[in-house]
């Protein structure tokens, strides 16, 4: 006969052995290192962006970033990015790519400011 409490602690020990369970909203995660540098669209008539230096950062490690004002953190969950400390704290972006963010509205929806990673052949 098998002891009640052996079946229980194995059981137990199989279940945390087990995956892991993403967080609501899809599995937690990082952006890439780097410099994000931010701009509107242009137009037709000149540049095809149009820059906007005051919502520039710099994703420095893990989940911290910093800009010219201070530092702060971020959470990426799936495919969001909520800023939660800091100078863009209340911040919402939609990670498009490994370098592509959307400012998100109050609304959820995308807005016109996109904040690309700079890498050697765009700076």
């Amino acid at each position: 006969m098998v002891n009640p409490m052996k079946q229980i602690l194995s059981l137990f020990a199989v279940m945390a052995a087990g995956p892991a369970i993403a967080a609501p909203g899809g599995a937690i995660a990082t952006l890439q290192l780097g410099s994000y540098v931010c701009e509107t669209p242009g137009d037709a008539t000149g540049p095809a962006g149009q820059r906007v230096p005051a919502q520039d950062f710099t994703i420095i490690n893990a989940s911290s970033y910093a800009t010219g004002s201070g530092r702060g953190s971020y959470l990426l969950t799936g495919k969001i990015v909520v800023v939660t400390s800091g100078p863009k704290k209340g911040q919402r972006f939609h990670k498009l790519s490994g370098s592509f963010l959307r400012l998100l509205e109050p609304d959820g929806n995308d807005s016109s400011l996109r904040c690309i990673r700079q890498v050697t052949n765009n700076r």
